[in-house]
């Protein structure tokens, strides 16, 4: 499999190509996406302190047991850690994000003085709103932005998944040594600032899906790629395949 290439020089090139990009995957893949969580955001974070490494259907059965067993997020934050760990038993690692969960909401709490919503959020700038949530310990760029971007708050920040961060690479849109991280940065600079919550959805669940059902980690089906010609790493592989 040929290797990835550094990515284009100036940013007005980068940026023309992730757009140029934006617009062919929504029209393959049918855009506008329709939002898939109206959970508040607090419940969005636990959600997606849950969803870290799991399989989405596992993490979801995780989260409804939890809710099913503690009503509120109080009683989640002061229960016995092993009647937390029980209760997310259908996601990986329960013996550490139950205590990590828990951590979490107590800081949240002293920090808030006393229960939390974080709907004060939406009255934060996207800067200020995800420094805010990545200030409490285990909480990345990318939780951070799921929060924001995907609960109710509808706020325009920017997650990278892995399927995005693989086809944004092999766009040669960020470096090749450039971690999920560090790429939120980078890729969200190149979105319009004037973008909303919806198109900047859209912009992530189109590379993502892209990512699921096309450029795969094995074996990209580049032949039908709708991107190829704007992909170095596509037109490199299919070229040694001839």
């Amino acid at each position: 499999m040929p290797s990835l290439k550094a990515p284009d020089t100036t940013f007005d090139s980068r940026q023309q190509k992730a757009l140029l990009v934006h617009d062919r995957l929504c029209a393959e893949y049918g855009a506008p996406f329709p939002f898939f969580s109206t959970k508040d955001p607090l419940s969005e974070l636990v959600s997606a302190l849950l969803s870290h490494r799991t399989r989405n259907q596992d993490s979801h059965r995780a989260y409804q047991q939890l809710v099913a067993r503690f009503p509120t997020w109080e009683q989640v934050r002061d229960a016995p850690t092993e009647e937390v760990q029980e209760a997310i038993s259908p996601c990986t690692w329960p013996e550490q994000k139950a205590p990590r969960i828990q951590a979490v909401l107590r800081e949240i709490s002293e920090r808030c003085g006393g229960p939390c919503d974080l709907s004060f959020l939406a009255d934060k700038s996207v800067p200020d709103a995800r420094a805010w949530l990545e200030s409490i310990s285990g909480v990345g760029p990318k939780t951070s932005a799921a929060v924001l971007l995907f609960s109710k708050l509808r706020i325009p920040a920017m997650p990278v998944d892995s399927h995005h961060h693989r086809v944004a690479q092999r766009l040669g849109l960020i470096g090749p040594k450039v971690g999920e991280g560090a790429a939120h940065a980078m890729l969200a600079a190149l979105l319009p600032p004037d973008w909303d919550a919806q198109q900047v959805y859209d912009h992530h669940e189109a590379y993502m899906y892209h990512g699921q059902k096309c450029c795969y980690f094995h074996t990209p089906a580049c032949g039908r790629c709708v991107v190829l010609d704007q992909c170095p790493f596509g037109q490199a592989r299919v070229g040694s395949n001839k």
